[in-house]
């Protein structure tokens, strides 16, 4: 069975049709190479050097690479220099050579084009390597520049196929473009011109990454003891865990795991090393002790949640021991969904379980999503594309997560965002990848995603107008149902992307609103917060009953904004009305006072009386 690339077929399928080609795409990657006349593949070689060996193997095509920098160099059949009768090739195209070689420059090639479609026996290939370079700018040539692809254009039409070999095969002295982008060129070379066929080169697919790894494999240390059956199982990993990358980089990835000692079972280790260049798995080095802890280390900040803490560590834990989890494709380590009502501790425990993870609250990386409403906002997240202005910076999400791959990345408030910029999520949960604007990879397989919304508190009645969807009063299994409900309806009908939720699959967690008895603990240390933070000045503050129900009353009167709304009435009613008296009273360090008393008003005033005891 033969394992010639499509565009390589497509290639030799029109060299008796065609007298120049245009390759573009992958053309800087390896390409899979067979024993001739077995179709068995025996290894990888450059673009330029496979094309020396398959056309020499086609018609015994002679073949010439020039680039912009080294020159011209003439190839052998095995894409080697051709010592032998590459010198006088040169020669025949007016060139003067050194072992196979010879000097370039645009006012030479002119002239070897020239005399190239003129050229007798065998054919003769040009490959202009690296073609895209010829120019600055495809569309405002220079006159030098003009002149050549004006040349190679006439000549596309006076070159003229003549029958060689034994079979008497048709065949061009054909010239061969090498570019990254089919717009690299002018496009008048190109376009209506029935002599010139472009061909894309694709990225290699599940196909040829699967032909390559097993010859890979068998070159890593103990892969020699490695069982036929171990060694397949390998194989298949690492075709699993490169999907997207190029083969030149699954050869880079053997060469990492032989220089590390990685064995061929340890290579989805190495894949993941080569990616985001972490040496050692953070993930599996976090301490169990701290993890194991998890449960009242969050409950200690995140209040009346119990079940969210409990379903989240639970995803913590499964990315800590890969459980349940193929890593197939570099997907995420975790992904969750945090819905519910607002100042409920969405946010709050994002931020608890980073510092739970690493130490520091502020080491996660955030996105507040309604300032990504508008079309072209994407562009803000991975960067401008070429050409656009903020195009060298980057965008701020794939800088952020190549700077820090083990992180914790939350997108607040993911509603917000304009539905162009879910088609990129859309990427990150299936892939684990992310395409900048400059074009680069940027993985996501070692982060934790976490989206919150407000979704499924408020829906549109028959009129339209926004009305509560649930309410503190409802039981939360009626609360968890609704909001599921209406977050389904909108991914499905109005945005068309039920394919988010497929993504997130069984992750997506509802908050409860915040109840009456988990409000007093809320207020409670918020409370104790406050005095703290006082007594760090060296003042003693302790609150009397009387002005500690009046504080209760007031501040758990409306719970409809959560804890959010708790914290905003302690600040008006216990922090503004504290610091005023203090600054009123001229206290100091060692001052000791009790809050005898505390009366609620538009500009409430507490009753600040000193204590006994005052520090010393």
């Amino acid at each position: 069975m033969s394992h010639k690339a499509r565009w390589l077929s497509d290639l030799l399928r029109f060299l008796p049709l065609k007298a120049q080609f245009v390759l573009s795409g992958n053309v800087h990657d390896l390409q899979l190479t067979e024993a001739e006349s077995e179709g068995r593949v025996i290894g990888v070689l450059p673009l330029v050097e496979t094309l020396a060996t398959e056309l020499h193997r086609y018609n015994g095509a002679r073949t010439l690479a020039y680039n912009p920098v080294e020159g011209f160099r003439a190839l052998s059949s095995s894409g080697g220099l051709d010592l032998a009768g590459g010198d006088a090739l040169l020669r025949t195209l007016g060139l003067t050579p050194t072992e196979g070689r010879a000097p370039g420059g645009s006012d030479l090639l002119e002239s070897v084009l020239d005399r190239l479609i003129e050229a007798d026996g065998d054919p003769v290939v040009l490959i202009l390597d690296f073609a895209s370079r010829l120019t600055v700018h495809p569309e405002r040539l220079s006159d030098a520049e003009h002149r050549l692809f004006r040349h190679g254009l006439v000549l596309s039409h006076r070159a003229r196929p003549r029958p060689v070999g034994q079979d008497r095969r048709a065949a061009y002295n054909s010239l061969i473009w090498v570019v990254e982008r089919e717009g690299d060129l002018p496009d008048w070379l190109l376009v209506g011109n029935p002599r010139t066929r472009h061909i894309p080169i694709a990225r290699p697919d599940h196909r040829a990454r699967r032909v390559l790894a097993p010859l890979l494999l068998r070159g890593i240390p103990g892969a020699a003891e490695t069982g036929e059956i171990a060694l397949a199982e390998a194989a298949s990993a690492f075709v699993e865990e490169t999907e997207g990358l190029l083969l030149l980089e699954l050869k880079s990835v053997v060469d990492l795991a032989r220089v590390e000692g990685v064995p061929p079972s340890g290579i989805a280790d190495a894949v993941r090393r080569y990616k985001v260049g972490v040496t050692e798995d953070p993930w599996r080095n976090l301490e169990r002790a701290r993890i194991r802890g998890g449960d009242d280390f969050i409950r200690a900040r995140v209040r009346g949640q119990d079940h969210a803490v409990t379903h989240v560590l639970d995803i913590v834990k499964r990315a800590v021991t890969g459980v349940g989890s193929t890593r197939r494709a570099g997907r995420p380590r975790g992904v969750v969904f945090l819905a519910g009502p607002t100042g409920v501790g969405k946010t709050e425990l994002a931020k608890t379980l980073t510092q739970l993870l690493f130490g520091d609250e502020r080491a996660y990386i955030r996105f507040d999503m309604s300032e990504f409403s508008a079309e072209h906002s994407d562009q803000r997240l991975i960067g401008s594309p070429p050409g656009y202005i903020g195009y060298d910076a980057g965008g701020e999400l794939t800088n952020a997560v190549r700077e820090r791959p083990f992180s914790v990345v939350l997108f607040d408030e993911i509603e917000k965002a304009h539905p162009r910029i879910l088609d990129k999520f859309l990427q990150v949960l299936d892939e684990g990848v992310l395409t900048s604007g400059r074009g680069e990879r940027v993985y996501f397989s070692e982060a934790f995603i976490c989206f919150t919304s407000n979704l499924g508190i408020y829906r549109l009645d028959p009129t339209g107008d926004r009305v509560p969807n649930v309410t503190p009063d409802d039981p939360f299994d009626n609360v968890r149902a609704r909001v599921v409900e209406e977050i389904e309806r909108h991914f499905k009908l109005e945005l068309n992307r039920p394919e988010i939720l497929n993504r997130i699959g069984d992750n997506l967690v509802v908050f409860d609103f915040i109840r009456p008895d988990v409000a007093v603990e809320i207020l409670e240390l918020m409370i104790r917060d406050v005095l703290d933070g006082v007594h760090e000045q060296g003042i003693s503050i302790t609150l009397g009953s009387s002005g500690r129900e009046a504080l209760t009353e007031v501040c758990l009167k409306d719970l409809s904004n959560g804890g959010r709304g708790i914290r905003n009435k302690v600040e008006t009613h216990l922090v503004n009305p504290l610091a005023r008296a203090l600054f009123d009273a001229g206290a100091t360090s060692g001052d000791a006072y009790e809050i005898t008393d505390l009366v609620p008003a538009e500009i409430t005033r507490l009753v600040l009386t000193p204590a006994r005891g005052a520090l010393q």
